[in-house]
């Protein structure tokens, strides 16, 4: 059981972990703060056990993301404030994390916010090495181009929009 309860089986869940899921969908990620951890399907797991203590697996964006750290922190400090003790986040390196797993809300939630989505699933391979045809998040153009292979972050990548003249970001397809 490595999913949020939105994308598997709700009836799976105990009580107890849908609550701390519940929880987990408060944490904004740092990086992106309209989404929180779990639309970016970053969380892998969630347990709880028999002496309440929390464990959840949290898979980073990618190797050496800088804001790994912030998000183990934000999410230990969010448990903690609901009264769960001693809280603890561990990587999860394995299966490596990859944006098929952002959530249907994520990826409406990163349009509104001016960053493009990921434009194909990466379950298909032969779409990692084509360039891919991203839409405008402004205006839904088709006419646009990739200026830099990194923005803000390693995960996205500049364009710009040749209908609106507006600079975007893409999260690229991992």
């Amino acid at each position: 059981m490595n999913q949020a309860p939105a994308n598997r089986a709700d009836r799976f869940v105990a009580p107890a972990e849908r609550e701390i899921w519940r929880i987990l969908a408060d944490v904004p990620d740092p990086e992106i703060p309209v989404l929180s951890v779990v639309e970016l399907g970053i969380i892998r797991h969630v347990r709880l056990a028999d002496d309440g203590r929390v464990t959840v697996g949290v898979s980073p964006t990618y190797t050496g993301c800088p804001a790994t750290e912030v998000i183990a922190r934000s999410i230990e400090t969010r448990l903690e404030a609901e009264g769960y003790e001693h809280p603890k986040v561990e990587s999860v390196l394995s299966p490596p994390w990859t944006s098929d797993w952002l959530t249907e809300s994520g990826r409406a939630k990163l349009k509104e916010y001016g960053i493009a989505p990921p434009a194909h699933s990466v379950s298909h391979p032969k779409h990692l090495f084509r360039e891919p045809k991203v839409a405008c998040p402004r205006c839904s153009s088709m006419q646009t181009s990739k200026v830099s292979e990194f923005a803000s972050t390693p995960c996205k990548a500049l364009y710009r929009c040749a209908s609106c003249l507006e600079p975007f970001e893409y999260f690229k397809c991992i």
